[in-house]
């Protein structure tokens, strides 16, 4: 496929929606619920288009703590319901999509063996945080032996463990000397959301013509029965007419609604921030696992090892939608002080991390209920859309990663009762991308890559496969055909020319599309400058851009980096040679 076509094919996606601007639901939000949400209906051959005012997965779901988790925590909310469906989901997604979501053995450090007892109630009657109090052994011992029973049905993890102070110690050496318990249960990890996400995107149009969507395209208003929306590429406004207008934009659902001429007041979101650290001596200390504790002030946070650097997070504060969420100096010292807080010896500083993120969840409004204890559980509201007496609309309030699949099959089966339609496909065991198929033991994966690594090798193979499930055998007939041309990077030879070109081809419209979220280079502290200059260059010649258009590119991937992510790169200073004009 030649550069100019691929190119096309990319914001053909768009011609497709323009010129046939109608359909039986419109999706308006491509996080990780809309897209699953997507799937969902695709899968039952509606016709359906999703679109997003910016990449798939780009927003709040971006900015989560890369977990698959039952919330153990939430059990102090009273939230017994989502609990369960978590843990259920939990289980399920290890099965459905086992090339990305691992299990992840979970610590938490303990450091009285009663506090807790009294203060505990309060906050469950209450839901508000109160003087902060640590919990105890005990009060940790039940919560755990509540969330065990959860995984009864179907669970596929091992129950939680309670050791003292020696065999703590042992395993995590560097643990506070004082801690007098920890307790281990099994949760789990997401190690690469963002491509989990384009997973189900394109399972959703491997369904057929009736699965439709654009990333950079933003409902921005309404006209009758009409959603306006706008391409950001182009600037070029169109409507689609649907019927039924599915809100799924996280945080942002008020302000959507808002576009739409309908005034509400559902959301109430918290910004959430991490860091990534490039510390070994942290990484480590963590032992492959998760520790998961109390900080001084009462909020939860966590320390763990991911794609071979530390993730720590998380703060939970209150954000204004409208504005842009950044990690700030301040957090930073506050991750730093929880470091220290269970980790004495280890010295972490700025110079560590590679990476910084921030975003804000999808809460529902909570009055005065401290941020703690907002639900994370989700609803979805059902209104008109707009001024129309005719097209429905039904707005999600909440959501999280963990729960996105059960999520996306209430909000499919609330808006095919709409349509007067019934289910006809199961997402329940229905594996998910380069997930099916995946190869879970080593002799299954030997066996695979011997199947499919005839020309590349087998330590080649076998990185693919880690990095895209068995979606590697896509990558492996791009990089066989481009044979004469492919060559490993000259500034990261880990990645191949005709893979990077495999990647522009994944409904990439910006360079920083690229480097965040069809790749983890510049999440893992890889993205330097001699690095974003060569694919800089690559993406030029992939996508067919302009000298001009290029420059633009890294502009806005440069400014972009800079200012959510702590990554400083130059977009002037090009070591690239000329653009594709």
């Amino acid at each position: 496929m030649s550069s100019q076509s691929q190119q096309a094919e990319v914001r053909k996606n768009v011609e497709s929606i323009r010129s046939n601007p109608r359909a039986q639901v419109l999706i308006v939000g491509g996080g990780i619920n809309g897209i699953g949400t997507f799937r969902d209906l695709a899968l039952q051959g509606v016709d359906v288009i999703l679109v997003e005012r910016g990449d798939y997965a780009s927003g709040a779901s971006s900015a989560s703590s890369h977990m698959i988790h039952g919330g153990v925590r939430y059990l102090e909310n009273g939230e017994f319901r989502l609990v369960r469906e978590s843990v259920q989901e939990r289980n399920r997604l290890l099965r459905l999509a086992p090339h990305y979501v691992k299990p992840l053995p979970t610590t938490i450090p303990i450091f009285s063996t009663f506090s807790g007892i009294l203060s505990a109630p309060l906050r469950f009657l209450t839901h508000k945080q109160g003087k902060p109090k640590e919990r105890g052994a005990l009060l940790i011992k039940v919560g755990l032996m509540g969330y065990d029973s959860f995984s009864r049905d179907g669970g596929n993890v091992p129950r939680h463990k309670f050791v003292g102070r020696k065999k703590s110690l042992a395993k995590l050496p560097k643990l506070r000397p004082d801690v007098k318990y920890t307790a281990t249960y099994y949760d789990a990890a997401v190690e690469n959301p963002e491509r989990l996400a384009l997973d189900l995107v394109q399972d959703a149009l491997a369904t057929g013509p009736k699965a439709r969507t654009a990333n950079y395209v933003e409902a921005i208003g309404a006209e009758g029965d009409a959603v306006v929306l706008r391409d950001t590429l182009s600037g070029e406004t169109f409507t689609v007419t649907a019927d039924v207008v599915v809100n799924t934009t996280g945080p942002w659902t008020d302000l959507t609604n808002a576009a739409f001429g309908e005034a509400t007041k559902y959301m109430g979101g918290t910004k959430g921030s991490h860091i990534v650290l490039d510390n070994q001596e942290l990484f480590d200390a963590c032992a492959g696992g998760e520790v998961f504790f109390e900080n001084n002030d009462g909020r939860i946070v966590l320390i763990y090892p991911l794609n071979g650097r530390v993730l720590v997070g998380t703060t939970d504060l209150e954000a204004d939608p409208a504005q842009p969420a950044v990690c700030t100096e301040e957090e930073v010292d506050y991750f730093f002080g929880l470091v220290k807080h269970v980790f004495p010896t280890i010295h972490v500083d700025r110079p560590q991390i590679v990476y910084r993120y921030s975003g804000i969840r999808p809460l529902p409004g909570h009055g005065d209920t401290a941020p703690g204890f907002v639900s994370r559980d989700y609803r979805i509201e059902q209104t008109s859309f707009g001024t129309s007496a005719t097209v429905k609309q039904l707005s999600l309030v909440g959501g999280k990663w963990t729960t996105f699949r059960a999520l996306s099959e209430h909000l499919a089966n609330d808006t095919l009762a709409l349509l007067g339609k019934t289910r006809t496909v199961s997402t329940v065991d229905l594996q998910i991308g380069g997930g099916v198929g995946f190869p879970q033991t080593p002799a299954a994966v030997a066996s695979w890559v011997k199947a499919h690594g005839a020309d590349l090798g087998e330590a080649r193979t076998r990185i693919l496969l880690a990095r895209y499930g068995t979606n590697a055998a896509k990558v492996i007939e791009r990089i066989v055909a481009a044979e004469e041309t492919d060559a490993p990077l000259a500034t990261l030879p880990g990645y191949s020319t005709a893979e990077v070109e495999f990647l522009m081809g994944e409904h990439v419209a910006h360079l920083s599309d690229l480097v965040l979220r069809r790749s983890i280079i510049a999440f893992v502290g890889s993205l330097d400058q001699a690095v974003f200059d060569e694919l800089s260059e690559l993406a030029a010649a992939a996508q067919g851009w302009s000298a001009e258009r290029l420059t633009a590119e890294r502009e806005l991937a440069a400014e972009n980096l800079r200012f959510f992510h702590g990554i400083v790169v130059d977009a002037a200073n090009t070591t690239a040679t000329a653009a594709v004009n």
